[in-house]
């Protein structure tokens, strides 16, 4: 009889054991490790800097759009209104390097009595020119309309600076300057020392090019462009210990 209590007791205290376990085991994943292995101490801050740069290169993206009967008959038409999109396009100092091919696309056309009855055949074929004098892209975007026609189509136009490497720089070192100051003044309400700098990081992050989309299918004498100007946004994480 006295055993058979004994074991009572155990089945009863299990549960409660399983429960210390369980609890011990979010605790100590709840306390994360230093570098050293021991509970991370410090002042985590995050700056950002922001500086603006007038862009020197534009991309634009011009597409040549036919229609025919018959798919070879479309793809012919799009072919010689591209080519001469191209050639006046290198007329007007765009190099080979800066042309490429961005889309080119075959796709019937339904309608008529029937559904699902093919009438004919869309082509279209877009092609990416980088222009490194921006003052000349107005100008280039009228003669590529003057090539092409009604089959135009002025897809995107978007700014860029070609290197940013010195407006990165700048935008770092005023990011590390407001993180460190953020960190002085949170040690300051909280009444601690600033420690010797743990860690720096970079956070990732790439400013896009600034795109000007336009929906208008024939383009215009005198096409004004205006870059404006572009922001450029680096983020920086700095740990400092706590001077005990």
């Amino acid at each position: 009889m006295p055993s058979r209590s004994v074991s009572t007791g155990m089945r009863r205290l299990l549960p409660l054991i399983g429960l210390t376990l369980v609890l011990g085991g979010c605790s100590s994943q709840a306390v994360p490790a230093g570098p050293a292995g021991g509970p991370s101490t410090g002042i985590v801050a995050r700056g950002e800097g922001i500086v603006s740069g007038s862009p020197d290169t534009a991309a634009v993206v011009l597409g040549v759009q036919t229609r025919a009967p018959g798919a070879r008959a479309a793809l012919d038409a799009n072919t010689a209104r591209a080519n001469t999109l191209i050639a006046v396009l290198k007329e007007r100092g765009v190099a080979d390097k800066d042309l490429r091919t961005s889309e080119l696309s075959i796709n019937p056309t339904y309608g008529g009595d029937g559904p699902g009855r093919i009438t004919g055949y869309q082509v279209s074929n877009e092609v990416t020119a980088t222009v490194r004098d921006i003052a000349a892209a107005g100008g280039i975007i009228d003669a590529a309309a003057a090539a092409a026609g009604d089959a135009v189509r002025v897809q995107q136009l978007s700014f860029s600076v070609a290197d940013d490497s010195g407006l990165r720089a700048e935008a770092r070192a005023a990011a590390v300057r407001q993180a460190q100051e953020r960190a002085k003044q949170m040690a300051e309400a909280a009444g601690v020392s600033l420690g010797p700098l743990l860690s720096i990081t970079e956070a990732p992050g790439v400013a896009p090019p600034v795109p000007y989309a336009t929906q208008s299918s024939r383009a215009v004498a005198d096409v004004p462009v205006q870059p404006g100007t572009q922001e450029l946004r680096v983020s920086v994480d700095v740990v400092y210990a706590i001077d005990q």
